[in-house]
């Protein structure tokens, strides 16, 4: 089901800063970066590993590598509670996807505890839904279908 790692998301209280930290001190790229209202967060995508000549997605098989920076737009919103109880660190691993709807179906099947029950917009134009920790080891999973072409 799963084609690879698609991103790491970790939760930062300064996301400029933490661009900064990761574009200098480890060499990633930056592919992209939105405000993210319905999740409330501003959020940036690095690429991990040198940019490809055909761009982001054409990277690895089935898509590229990214560490997704997360801040909260507000402390009562998901990442802002995480940060508070938390502190900065991972928050979720998101994993590529052939079809996000088909894979949430497969899981719901099995009795996969589903905070989704259908794809949503996700980070550059991707199909997005998440799984519940209580039911994938305590991780946050998000199921990733990048966005075509």
């Amino acid at each position: 089901m799963f084609t690879r790692i698609d991103h790491v998301g970790i939760a930062v209280r300064d996301l400029e800063a933490s661009v900064e930290f990761y574009t200098t001190t480890f060499g990633l790229t930056v592919a992209g970066r939105e405000t993210n209202d319905a999740q409330g967060v501003r959020e940036a995508m690095l690429y991990v590993g040198a940019v490809p000549s055909g761009g982001f997605a054409a990277g690895a098989p089935g898509g590229a590598s990214y560490v997704q920076l997360l801040e909260p737009l507000a402390d009562d919103t998901p990442v802002g509670k995480f940060l508070a109880t938390r502190g900065e660190g991972v928050h979720h691993v998101g994993y590529g996807v052939d079809d996000v709807a088909q894979a949430l179906a497969e899981l719901g099947e099995q009795g996969i505890r589903l905070v989704d029950e259908r794809p949503r917009h996700g980070s550059l134009g991707a199909s997005i839904a998440f799984l519940h920790p209580k039911s994938v080891g305590g991780v946050l999973t998000e199921l990733v279908q990048a966005a075509r072409g």
